[in-house]
């Protein structure tokens, strides 16, 4: 408590208290519809390849074939629970991550400060709130400290209003910011109840915007879908006109239905994504929407403030200028006399009760350094917020006798502007804090006033200021900031450092922390002399942006964004919120950022690290090839189901109806897990954080990719008619022809899933990645395919009979040309490139 200088008489509630306030009152918690257990099946059974099992089920039944009947029960038994395990961990993870994005909120409980999660606020509460901290319940305000709170969220009024427990207005609101000061509330209403409750539009609420990829998929599974139904129809007619038997022709028309549809493949897109997050967030990455994921992976810039995200944000005060002594005094030398009034106005220039790592540091040498603590004597009476461009800030305390303490500090360059000097000691005073600048250091001036009356000037500017000197921090660079800089430039992406420091400060810590072609910067005050098409140009070339204010970061985002780039944003303030906001992917700090800032951003990393977002990079970049490669797979796999079924029929051979719904479906349940789970799991290919970042509004597969995915699916299906003919050309029956047929099209499939593993590197290769998924789901489809084959109950139940050595190996050899020519194309590819890949 003493760390906020809190009266003693405000102890908050006991633990008793909050239980009987908790059972009359409830939870600090808008309710959203999550979907339950039975709701997710539900939508699982609504699934087109459900509704066919189903359809199949009922045919089997009506007809008597209840073995049939049954094995497509214990299918879509298998095929749900498939799907129930993906869609609930996918749900489980987005949980985890919902727990983890909700704000910490700091109360007082039996006379101890201490932060909770905002869902556990009970009406009674005395919260805390300050500078930069989302406030999460309704409340009267029963202490305060120069506070003021902004309530554009449910005002639209976008001035900040100064409230105490003396003012007219003394409530604040949940959802609203607090802009500076401190102030503790007494909880009136939570969740529901909360003016933002009764609104109705919490965030929670609001859609979520499907990506590209989600929308390319969704197109082309509607497209395959429309298909489906118009080749199902098609065999159906032409089955019957053949036939006259209907019931058969309902089947065939059924299983070359379910050939076609791709259900996988959305799947497998939701459980990409939302897994990619659950593991990021292990690693200290918090990811908001689970499609970030797939954004991340396309970055081409990442734009990042200097302070916290570069540096330390120590901000160890080094060094001392005192104008009147005219002398530079470094830290051992400053208990020195002659700097007690400029280290008494640097304090009286901060906030009361600090937020600023910088003005915590000023109080902490005030307190080292004086010998006589006024802060209790004086209280703040009127302030004039950080503004201007560049910035400075006024504030104006007073005592019981009525002294008047009027401080200032702010951008050098502002505070020598309002100064009494001349020009010639403000040119010599420049060039002073130039120098310290180009070493890193940041500069702050400091000056003092006197206005004995209450007629404020309505601009802190119109004071008359004495100079008294500059405070010299310095933040350094965070330790191996190089090498993960290093990491990015390797990756083809930019950086660019926007930042409210002066150029030089900023120009030498970004060549200390290893950013290239920071010679040339540019400050946010020149930005309006551009058009858009000129502002565009020198958004692209320009590293550094310095003297920032929050409207000029986010023009530069706005003009990144519209030359075609996609933009992270790496901020942690309050004024870096409209900037995260506007961004592909806001990220914040998660140690020090504030609670505005997680609030905008899309993503936060939760220990400050920045080479979290390399990780996540990579990540997304790995996501989006393992997508890439199931979906290929998928593709490739049903051009032989499809051809498989359809061919024989259409083409007059003699055992025309070679699958049935029993056959397609197992194949279904091989399929599944491979793409959605198998290829989920596979770790990042060499390189890939060497190659320049895709177009985020690539198509999932260009025409170069889909072509090789149908060629692949050609060579396959070429392979597995050929076992067919091969069969009847050795006098096999239609279950011998059936077994090779179906023994060729599953070693067919596991090779394939093998050597799609990589679509550049060799298979031999790709078994050094790790994937203990990938042998556990080869060896279960081996098993499964040998009970078939040999076991007479099953054998009998697929009409498949034994295959003998030569046949088993005919199966193989042909399985494995139409597979692995494909390392061929890959060979060729890799001795042909230049790219380096």
């Amino acid at each position: 408590m003493t760390n906020y200088n809190i009266p003693k008489h405000l102890k908050g509630l006991s633990e008793a208290e909050v239980n009987t306030s908790r059972e009359k009152y409830g939870i600090n918690k808008i309710e959203t519809e999550h979907s339950g257990a039975w709701a997710i099946l539900w939508e699982i059974l609504k699934e087109p390849m459900l509704i066919l099992l189903f359809a199949i089920s009922i045919i089997y039944v009506l007809v008597g074939d209840y073995g049939e009947a049954l094995f497509m029960f214990v299918a879509i038994v298998a095929v749900s629970g498939i799907s129930f395990y993906q869609d609930n961990r996918s749900k489980k993870a987005l949980e985890e991550l919902e727990k983890l994005n909700e704000p910490l909120s700091t109360v007082i409980r039996n006379s101890q400060v201490e932060k909770i999660p905002s869902h556990e606020i009970v009406v009674g509460d005395l919260c805390i709130t300050e500078e930069g901290k989302m406030i999460n319940a309704d409340g009267r305000i029963v202490h305060s400290n120069d506070y003021s709170v902004n309530e554009a969220s449910l005002t639209g009024e976008s001035f900040s209003v100064f409230k105490s427990a003396d003012s007219e207005d003394k409530y604040i609101y949940s959802g609203t910011i607090s802009v500076s000061g401190l102030a503790v509330f007494e909880v009136e209403a939570i969740g529901k109840n909360t003016k933002i409750g009764k609104i109705g539009e919490s965030i929670s609420s609001i859609q979520e915007e499907s990506s590209p990829l989600q929308i390319q998929i969704r197109q082309f599974v509607k497209w395959m879908a429309v298909a489906g139904i118009f080749i199902f129809l098609l065999v159906w007619g032409y089955s019957y006109f053949q036939s006259h038997n209907f019931v058969a022709s309902l089947l065939n028309g059924l299983t070359m239905a379910m050939s076609v549809l791709p259900e996988e493949i959305p799947v497998a897109f939701t459980t990409f994504m939302a897994l990619g997050a659950w593991k990021l967030m292990r690693e200290g990455v918090i990811i908001k929407r689970s499609s970030v994921v797939e954004t991340l992976g396309s970055t081409t810039v990442i734009c990042t403030d200097k302070t916290g995200t570069i540096t330390e944000n120590s901000m160890h005060l080094s060094t001392l200028y005192d104008y009147g002594s005219n002398k530079i005094y470094v830290e051992t030398e400053f208990d020195n006399p002659k700097l007690t009034t400029l280290i008494d106005y640097a304090m009286w220039s901060s906030e009361p009760v600090p937020f600023d790592p910088m003005e915590k540091t000023l109080h902490q040498v005030y307190e080292k350094t004086t010998r006589d603590d006024q802060r209790k004597q004086y209280e703040l009476f009127h302030e004039y917020p950080l503004e201007g461009k560049p910035p400075m800030m006024t504030h104006l305390f007073r005592n019981d006798d009525g002294i008047r303490i009027i401080a200032a500090k702010g951008a050098p360059e502002a505070i020598l502007a309002v100064s009494s000097l001349d020009e010639v000691e403000k040119d010599k005073l420049r060039a002073l804090y130039k120098a310290f600048g180009k070493e890193g250091f940041r500069v702050l001036g400091v000056a003092k006033s006197v206005f004995p009356t209450d007629d404020f000037p309505e601009k802190q500017q119109d004071f008359e200021f004495d100079f008294l000197g500059f405070v010299v921090f310095y933040d350094p660079p965070k330790k191996g900031i190089e090498n993960v800089f290093k990491k990015i430039y390797d990756a083809g992406i930019q950086v660019k450092v926007i930042t409210g420091d002066n150029a030089d400060t900023t120009a030498s810590i970004a060549a200390q922390a290893g950013i290239v072609n920071t010679a040339v910067g540019l400050n946010g005050s020149d930005l309006a002399a551009y058009s858009e098409e000129q502002l565009m140009s020198v958004a692209e070339r320009t590293v550094l942006f310095t003297r920032m204010f929050p409207e000029a970061k986010l023009t530069v985002i706005n003009a990144l964004k519209k030359k075609g780039e996609v933009v992270a944003m790496l901020g942690d303030g309050v004024n870096d919120g409209p900037a995260l906001k506007a961004a592909h992917i806001g990220v914040a700090m998660g140690s020090k950022g504030t609670e505005i800032a997680k609030a905008a951003a899309a993503l936060v990393i939760t220990n400050d690290d920045l080479d979290k977002l390399v990780l996540g990079i990579a990540a997304g970049r790995r996501i989006y090839a393992n997508i890439k490669k199931a979906i290929q797979y998928i593709i490739s796999i049903h051009i032989p189901i499809i051809l498989t079924v359809s061919l024989p029929l259409f083409l007059g051979w003699i055992y025309p109806q070679i699958f049935s719904p029993v056959h397609v479906i197992f194949m279904e349940l091989v399929m599944g897990p491979t793409c959605s789970i198998v290829y989920e799991s596979e770790p990042m290919e060499m390189n890939t954080m060497l190659k320049p970042p895709r177009s985020l509004g690539d198509t999932f597969l260009n025409i170069k990719e889909l072509a090789i995915s149908i060629i692949q699916g050609l060579a396959i299906t070429a392979g597995v008619l050929f076992a067919y003919q091969w069969a009847i050309q050795n006098g096999g029956s239609e279950e011998n022809t059936r077994a090779m047929v179906f023994t060729t099209l599953i070693f067919a499939n596991i090779l394939l899933s093998l050597v799609n593993r990589s679509f550049y590197y060799s298979v031999f290769e790709s078994f050094k990645y790790k994937n203990i998924l990938f042998p556990i789901v080869i060896g279960v489809t081996l098993i499964l395919l040998f009970s078939i084959l040999y076991i007479q109950p099953f054998a009998r139940f697929f009409e498949v009979t034994d295959l003998n050595a030569s046949e088993l190996g005919m199966s193989i050899a042909i399985a494995s040309v139409s597979v692995l020519w494909f390392e061929l194309y890959k060979f060729v590819k890799r001795k042909t490139s230049t790219g380096g890949k």
